[in-house]
């Protein structure tokens, strides 16, 4: 069937996904095909300087998906869409391997009070407008560790954080305290602190040192991480452009 798919090519206005649908086959099937059985002189010169570009990232990055490959491979001046290098990257197995074990870090079981959200029509156009909150975990070799973090989407940048082993009010405290002295002596009024549900911002000692502080409380919807979007692309970024690529072994 690979044969016949490669013979017809050349000669019909087919696409790949074309003729492997019509000849009951995958694309990955003959990809890997061509790659086993085409000679040197018949292999796509840009194509192999493509996949060798893939390789080279994907030993700098290694755990870069293939979405976050065709972006670099953008920035470095190559033109392939993300399905393309997808195939590719199949065929020699270069996707990352997910993890099974995620710990959990919002949990939206509890009594105290759930707030509207106020941060989905805002439109920010200074500092101080706009507070995002949000907890992650970091893998490290024998342990989990966590990380609060509070973002001013008006300035794009991280004003408050803190690490610890414990997931409690106190790791969201503590990074709220390190904001508010981030910006002590500022303007807070109409400040808007958005976060999830989780019962660490929920919490009578979050909600009472916000309050303190005449600052709004905002909330996404229970099981809509796109609410807090910004804040999860900050971490997602962070995890990809920092924790992964420096192999940290403890929390130290």
């Amino acid at each position: 069937m690979y044969t016949l798919i490669d013979s017809l090519l050349p000669q019909f206005p087919i696409s790949i996904t074309d003729a492997c649908s019509c000849m009951d086959v995958s694309r990955s099937g003959y990809y890997d095909w061509v790659a086993r059985n085409r000679l040197p002189h018949q292999i796509d010169p840009l194509e192999m300087q493509l996949k060798d570009e893939i390789h080279q990232i994907a030993i700098e990055f290694p755990k870069y998906g293939y979405r976050r490959i065709t972006k670099e491979l953008h920035r470095r001046g190559f033109q392939a869409n993300s399905k393309r290098i997808l195939e590719l990257m199949r065929v020699d197995n270069l996707l990352c391997i997910k993890k099974t074990f995620v710990p959990v870090t919002t949990n939206s079981n509890h009594n105290h009070r759930v707030y509207p959200n106020m941060a989905r029509d805002m439109e920010v156009t200074g500092i101080n407008q706009l507070w995002v909150a949000d907890i992650t975990y970091i893998q490290l070799p024998k342990e989990f560790i966590y990380l609060a973090v509070i973002i001013d989407v008006g300035s794009r940048r991280c004003i408050g954080w803190d690490l610890d082993r414990t997931i409690d009010t106190q790791l969201t405290l503590n990074a709220l305290y390190k904001a508010l002295d981030c910006r002590a002596g500022q303007n807070l009024d109409d400040l808007v602190h958005h976060s999830d549900q989780g019962v660490q911002y929920a919490s009578n000692a979050y909600i009472e040192c916000l309050e303190e502080h005449d600052i709004q409380i905002s909330m996404s919807r229970r099981g809509n991480p796109y609410d807090n979007a910004f804040c999860e692309s900050f971490i997602k970024t962070l995890k990809y452009e920092e924790v992964y690529l420096s192999d940290y072994r403890t929390s130290d």
